[in-house]
C-alpha cells in the first residue's frame, strides 16, 4: 500500500508540475508587490503636460509650413506642366492630377494637424 501512495505522490508531483506551480506563485507575487509598491507618478503627469504645451506651440508653424511647401509644390508643379505641354508629352493630365493631388493634401494636413492635437487653431 506504501508503494502504491508513493508512485500516486510522484505522479502528482512531477518536476514539470512542481516548476509550473513556482513559476506562477512567483509571477503572481511579483505583481502583487509591483502594484502595492507603485509610487507618486505626479512627476510623469507633470512631463506629459509639459511636452503636450510645448508640441502646442509648434503647431501653428507647421500648419503655416505645410502651406508652403503647397505652394512651393504648386509652382513648380505648374512649371512642369507648362513645359510637359509646350513639348506635347503624352501624361499632362497625369502631371495636372498630381500636382493638385498633392496640393490637396498637404493643404488637407495643414488643416488636420491642429486638430489631432487637439488644439484650435
Amino acid at each position: 500500500m506504501f508503494q502504491k501512495t508513493k508512485r500516486q505522490m510522484k505522479r502528482m508531483f512531477s518536476a514539470k508540475k512542481v516548476q509550473m506551480l513556482t513559476l506562477m506563485l512567483l509571477c503572481g507575487t511579483t505583481a502583487v508587490m509591483a502594484q502595492n509598491s507603485a509610487g507618486d507618478y505626479s512627476a510623469g503627469t507633470t512631463a506629459l503636460a509639459t511636452v503636450t504645451e510645448e508640441i502646442a506651440k509648434y503647431v501653428p508653424i507647421m500648419v503655416k509650413l505645410c502651406y508652403a511647401i503647397a505652394g512651393v509644390v504648386a509652382i513648380v508643379g505648374a512649371i512642369s506642366v507648362y513645359i510637359a505641354m509646350n513639348n506635347e508629352e503624352q501624361d499632362v493630365k497625369k502631371k495636372i492630377m498630381m500636382v493638385v493631388g498633392a496640393c490637396i493634401f498637404l493643404i488637407a494636413a495643414a488643416q488636420a494637424l491642429p486638430m489631432f492635437f487637439g488644439i484650435g487653431a
